[in-house]
């Protein structure tokens, strides 16, 4: 697996990403209007596993009243956010650590975007959980990252299948190669119905589909308002 805090990994993670990630701009732009059904005008959203800058940039030029609390493990890749960042004019406060370093909010809207799929289950249902715990009654939450069968031909399958759209997207053959061993070997990947299950049992109501690309799936979920949870 990469390591975020290599600075050669880093310095192309943009142009990889796009690569590696079908409708990766379609992404954000679906992501950005989902959580904007909800979220007012001058929403807080907090954006977990922000470094890096795409989603935060993405929302901000989509909603530039929106103000972002981005938080990231990776001093390189927040790094990398500020730079991309740097002309973006919304209100953007940028956080080392992981969600227990987050602010409390609360937050109208939370997203976190190609992250989950780093996280053991328990992990997960505890990182989950906190933002939760941040967001206001209401407020919706995307997700979106690596979910598939986890276990023989069927893993196999829709690995080989993304393995083959990186390759047709300009990636080296026998790089994406390596990163599918490395993918069975070490990335805790979910099937989907347990990382439906994940945003349930966290607390999260309404759990719907909107995003899927060979490995990848997302979701939008809600915190339940005062009266459902009444």
């Amino acid at each position: 697996m990469m390591s975020f805090d290599d600075a050669e990994v880093v310095k192309g993670y943009a142009e990889r990403t796009a690569r590696l990630v079908p409708g990766l701009r379609d992404l954000h732009r679906m992501s950005c209007l989902l959580l904007a059904e909800r979220a007012p005008a001058d929403a807080r959203v907090l954006v977990l596993g922000a470094g890096g800058g795409l989603e935060l940039k993405a929302f901000a030029e989509m909603r530039p009243g929106w103000r972002f609390d981005g938080v990231d493990p990776s001093a390189e890749m927040i790094e990398l956010a500020r730079k991309s960042l740097s002309l973006v004019t919304a209100d953007i406060a940028l956080h080392e650590g992981y969600i227990q370093d987050a602010p409390d909010g609360p937050f109208d809207a939370a997203a976190c975007l190609l992250t989950l799929h780093f996280l053991a289950p328990d992990e997960r249902l505890e990182t989950v959980r906190e933002v939760y715990r941040r967001l206001k009654p209401g407020a919706a939450f995307v997700v979106a990252h690596h979910s598939f069968p986890n276990g023989g031909a069927d893993r196999d399958r829709w690995l080989a299948r993304n393995g083959a759209f990186s390759v047709d997207s300009g990636m080296p053959a026998d790089r994406v190669a390596r990163g599918l061993e490395a993918m069975k070997e070490k990335l805790p990947v979910l099937p989907p119905e347990e990382d439906e299950d994940i945003l349930r049992r966290a607390g999260f109501v309404d759990v719907e589909l909107f995003y899927a690309a060979l490995t990848f799936k997302g979701w939008v979920a809600y915190k339940p308002t005062r009266e459902e949870g009444a």
